[in-house]
């Protein structure tokens, strides 16, 4: 995440809330995003070696949602997909037809009569439950925020944030900086433009057009970019009290929070260092043995 006027060279966040180093065009220091991945279950209700049951985390893009679905019921690759145009799903107007965000992560249970419309439309079904009512909307509004704005900063919370706690914080994080007209400038969101799943982002990267592309454009993505858990749509709602601007994970465990840009500067080079004791240590151990 970069600051509201940069200097040359700037810190900025990137997914989970690591920090790196953006110098002559690249960034210095990144890691693998590791992707969730779908559980199918073969339990008591399984028939004829058929999944009883299919696990989505939280998180996923509705892509891999997708592909899941045409793997759990046996389908040709892209079936899930063209099925949403009868699938008849029940989403907000805002998303105009999308229902990324709003294919909720649970256990749905599969049986000879499931099929991708059914199956997607039991998602949406749950992610109303779940997002909806006065509460709900009462949470968003105190934000300034709509029933879907909220699920998209969740969907956020939910790609920038390791643990329950730190949820909230970055939901904060969030919306101190759309109250403050500062681009959001998070990598999760590139990444969704990009379709990828990476920690390494080129500075060429954030200049690409897209309404994605948080370092270029203001306030939220047009929609959501995973979809999210109650864990942080509670998040997005209720956010704890901060003046938080800027995040950076030092180390698993250790996500710091700040509202000082020149505390912030302290808190990456602390990470850095780190990454590249890490990566020292990675050299030595691929070098052949004498």
């Amino acid at each position: 995440m970069q600051t509201n006027t940069p200097p040359r060279s700037t810190m900025r966040l990137t997914r989970r809330g690591r920090a790196a180093l953006i110098a002559a065009g690249a960034v210095a220091a990144a890691t693998a995003v590791a992707v969730p991945l779908m559980v199918i279950g073969y339990g008591d209700g399984a028939r004829g070696g058929r999944p009883a049951s299919l696990v989505v985390p939280e998180g996923l893009r509705s892509a891999q949602i997708y592909e899941a679905v045409d793997k759990a019921l046996a389908l040709p690759a892209g079936t899930t997909k063209k099925s949403l145009g009868k699938a008849r799903l029940k989403l907000p107007a805002e998303a105009e037809g999308n229902p990324e965000g709003y294919l909720f992560p649970a256990t749905y249970p599969l049986d000879s009569g499931t099929t991708p419309e059914s199956l997607l439309s039991s998602m949406v079904d749950t992610a109303n439950e779940r997002f909806g009512g006065g509460r709900t909307t009462a949470g968003a509004q105190r934000n300034a925020l709509d029933v879907y704005q909220a699920v998209t900063t969740a969907s956020i919370v939910q790609a920038e944030a390791a643990t329950e706690t730190d949820m909230g914080r970055v939901a904060r994080v969030v919306l101190n900086r759309l109250e403050r007209g500062m681009p959001l400038q998070m990598d999760s969101t590139l990444n969704y433009a990009l379709n990828r799943f990476t920690l390494d982002t080129r500075e060429s990267d954030t200049r690409i057009q897209s309404p994605y592309n948080s370092y270029q454009r203001m306030g939220l993505p047009p929609t959501p970019i995973a979809n999210p858990g109650e864990d942080a749509m509670r998040a997005a709602l209720r956010p704890p009290p901060g003046d938080w601007l800027y995040f950076v994970t030092v180390k698993p465990g250790d996500t710091r929070f700040t509202a000082d840009y020149t505390e912030h500067q302290r808190n990456v080079a602390e990470f850095n260092r780190g990454r590249e004791r890490e990566r020292n240590q990675e050299r030595g151990s691929a070098e052949p043995a004498r």
